[in-house]
């Protein structure tokens, strides 16, 4: 009886994770361009076309200067990242949180370093720019919404892709399966789309001091989720994980408030339960 509880109340959060300077300390982006010393490049063609165009002509850049896949493979494994990240990922996930991943940056980069890391099979979905190896050995990049054939029309989000729209298809999804409670982790301004979308009694975590951070401060009236917000991968674990608690007591009280009223919950089960934690603002 009692762990059936705790299977409903946990499978009733669904936790969505940017990855850039959210999961890794760093953009997966600049990193592989850095490492690999086309720098300069990067920063000369920057301002004449969208970064996941430019992105796309950097792969082939590096192609032609003989830098393999596998060399782009071993840069990403060396990305930086906080060592709390991963516990906190894998306390999430065996829990059973639904765990999701939608980031600007592209599958490639994003499923090296899951793999690397041990995390690949704690999410469900992964959300972001394609990518693939040609015939030649080369990584394309391609965006999330062709932004030529069919634009998103979101002012608030680059052109090739809007969180918005992705937060929204996730909520859809998963409203089939019964109402759930959201967690969205994010730093950058293109988490702020999908924070507008979260809804009362959801919850958003910005990275403190970065443009997620600054644009809820300067927009607290229009977000509805609550907001708690992190510094670094310490703070990220105590405070997903407090929140998931926090979540799942209170699905879990509805449900023992129902099957009192029949007189179904042992008392040893209401004694099992752990003790909510408070959750700083």
């Amino acid at each position: 009886m009692f762990g059936s509880f705790l299977d409903l109340r946990m499978a009733g959060i669904v936790v969505v994770f940017d990855f850039d300077k959210t999961i890794i300390e760093l953009d997966s982006d600049n990193w592989v361009v850095d490492e690999l010393g086309a720098t300069d490049l990067f920063n000369q063609l920057l301002p004449t076309m969208p970064w996941n165009t430019l992105m796309d002509r950097m792969m082939g850049e590096l192609h032609s200067r003989g830098k393999t896949i596998d060399d782009i493979a071993e840069v990403l494994k060396r990305a930086p990242i906080h060592p709390r990240v991963v516990p906190a990922i894998r306390a999430a996930h065996a829990l059973g949180c639904d765990l999701r991943v939608v980031s600007d940056a592209n599958l490639f980069f994003i499923e090296t370093i899951l793999k690397h890391l041990g995390l690949r099979d704690c999410f469900t979905e992964i959300n972001t720019n394609t990518s693939y190896v040609d015939d030649e050995g080369r990584l394309r990049i391609l965006p999330y919404h062709d932004f030529h054939s069919s634009p998103h029309g979101c002012d608030l989000c680059p052109p090739n892709m809007c969180k918005g729209l992705i937060m929204e298809r996730i909520q859809a999804s998963v409203a089939k399966e019964g109402k759930k409670k959201f967690i969205y982790l994010g730093d950058g301004t293109g988490d702020f789309c999908p924070s507008l979308k979260l809804r009362e009694g959801d919850h958003v975590m910005p990275r403190k001091n970065y443009p997620l951070w600054d644009l809820i401060c300067k927009n607290r009236v229009h977000i509805k989720a609550e907001i708690h917000e992190w510094s670094d991968g310490e703070d990220l674990e105590r405070v997903l994980l407090q929140l998931i608690n926090v979540i799942s007591m209170e699905e879990a009280n509805k449900l023992f408030s129902v099957d009192c009223k029949f007189g179904s919950i042992p008392m040893a089960a209401r004694e099992a339960l752990p003790k909510a934690l408070s959750v700083p603002h």
